[in-house]
C-alpha cells in the first residue's frame, strides 16, 4: 500500500469516527499518523527528474508576496495590473504554467509579486505541479488567495484544505507550546492553563508514535491535538493571507457586502480595476512594513529614498541595514513618529 492510500485510508477512518470522550485517544493516534505520512509525501524523491523551469525565482524586494488560487481566477491579470510584467491571460485554464515575477511598488518599497501556475484538488499530493506551487508559497511573507466571487466558498474551503495538508497555517500564530526532546527522564508533562483538549496520557501517545519517550511539554495555552503534532514536526509555516475575491461585478451588491465583511477579506474586479486601491493598502498592513526617512541636523528629511524595515525594528536593525559597522560606532538617535503606531 502507497503512501497516498495510507493517507486517504486514515482520513477515511477520522471521517466515520465519533468525536467524542471515548474516541480522543484514538482520533489523536490517526491524526499522528496523517501527520507523518504527509511529511513523506512532501519529501523529495530520490529518483525524481530534473527540476521543473520557472520555479527556481530568487527572492528579492524588501517582501516576498505568493499569488495562488485555482485556473482562470484572474491572477495572470492582476499581476499584469500591479507590476510592470506582462502574464499570459486567456480565458482557458492553466494559462500560467511556471512561476512569473513582478514587482509592486508602494510607498517606495518593492515587494515581489510571483504569480504562481493555478492550484488543482490534490494539489498537496503532486497532481497538476502541485508540489512545486506550495514550496514556492512556503517561502513567501503574505499569500493572496485569489478566489472568483462567483463561485462562493467553494474554492476557499478547497484551498484552505490543500495549504493545511502540506503544514501551511493560515492567520494563525504558532502555538503556545513549550516542547523539548531529551535523552532520558521520561515525560514531563505541565501546564498553565486548564487543558480541555489534550491530556497527559494523549500527549504520551502521540509521542510514542513519533518514537519519543523522553521529552519536556509545557501547556501555556488551551491547545488541540492538531497543534501539539505541529509543534513536534517542527516544520510547519504561519504566515497571513489575504482573500480576495475577484469579478465582484458579476454578483449581486449583497453578496459583494458579504464577503467585504469576512475576516482578512478584499473584492475587487480586475476587468473594471475596482477596489485595487484599498487591496494595495490592506497587503501593505498586513506585510507590516514601515517606511523610515533620515535627516541630516539642520535640515529637512530626505522624503524621497526610504528605508523599509519591518515593524518592530529597532534603532540597531536600521543602523545594520544602512552599514554593518554602523551599529558599533553609534552613539544616539532622534526619532520622530509620524504614526500613531510607535515605531521603536
Amino acid at each position: 500500500m502507497g503512501i497516498l492510500d495510507k493517507i486517504a485510508e486514515i482520513e477515511r477512518e477520522i471521517a466515520r469516527t465519533q468525536k467524542n470522550k471515548a474516541t480522543e485517544y484514538h482520533l489523536g493516534l490517526l491524526k499522528a499518523k496523517l501527520a507523518k505520512y504527509r511529511a513523506q509525501l512532501l519529501e523529495p524523491s530520490k529518483s525524481a527528474g530534473a527540476k521543473g523551469e520557472g520555479f527556481d525565482v530568487m527572492k528579492s524586494g524588501d517582501a516576498r508576496v505568493a499569488l495562488i488560487g485555482f485556473p482562470s481566477v484572474g491572477k495572470s491579470t492582476f499581476l499584469s495590473l500591479m507590476t510592470s510584467t506582462a502574464s499570459e491571460a486567456a480565458s482557458y485554464e492553466f494559462t500560467t504554467l511556471t512561476c512569473i515575477p513582478g514587482v509592486i511598488e508602494y510607498k517606495g518599497a518593492n515587494i515581489q509579486l510571483l504569480d504562481l501556475p493555478g492550484i488543482i484538488e490534490g494539489a498537496a499530493q503532486g497532481k497538476g505541479r502541485g508540489r512545486q506551487v506550495i514550496a514556492v508559497a512556503r517561502t513567501a511573507d503574505v499569500v493572496i488567495m485569489m478566489l472568483d466571487a462567483t463561485k462562493g466558498e467553494v474554492q476557499r474551503d478547497l484551498l484552505e484544505k490543500e495549504l493545511e495538508s502540506v503544514g501551511i497555517r493560515l492567520n494563525r500564530s504558532k502555538p503556545n507550546i513549550y516542547f523539548k526532546p531529551k535523552k532520558g527522564g521520561g515525560l514531563s508533562y505541565n501546564s498553565t492553563v486548564p487543558l480541555t483538549h489534550c491530556s497527559e496520557k494523549l500527549v504520551q501517545l502521540i509521542l510514542h508514535e513519533y518514537k519519543i519517550f523522553n521529552a519536556e511539554v509545557l501547556f501555556r495555552e488551551d491547545s488541540t491535538p492538531d497543534e501539539f503534532i505541529d509543534v513536534i514536526v517542527g516544520n510547519r509555516v504561519y504566515m497571513p493571507c489575504l482573500y480576495v475575491y475577484n469579478k465582484v461585478d458579476q454578483i449581486s451588491i449583497e453578496e459583494v457586502d458579504r464577503l467585504a465583511r469576512r475576516p482578512y477579506s478584499v473584492v475587487i474586479s480586475c476587468g473594471m480595476k475596482l477596489n485595487l486601491d484599498y487591496l494595495l493598502e490592506t497587503l501593505w498592513e498586513h506585510l507590516a512594513l514601515i517606511c523610515i526617512y533620515t535627516k541630516k541636523r539642520g535640515e529637512r528629511p530626505d522624503f524621497g529614498d526610504a528605508i523599509i524595515m519591518r515593524r518592530g525594528a529597532s534603532v540597531e536593525h536600521v543602523c545594520h541595514r544602512i552599514h554593518r559597522t554602523l551599529a558599533s560606532q553609534f552613539k544616539y538617535a532622534l526619532v520622530w513618529v509620524s504614526w500613531k503606531k510607535t515605531l521603536f
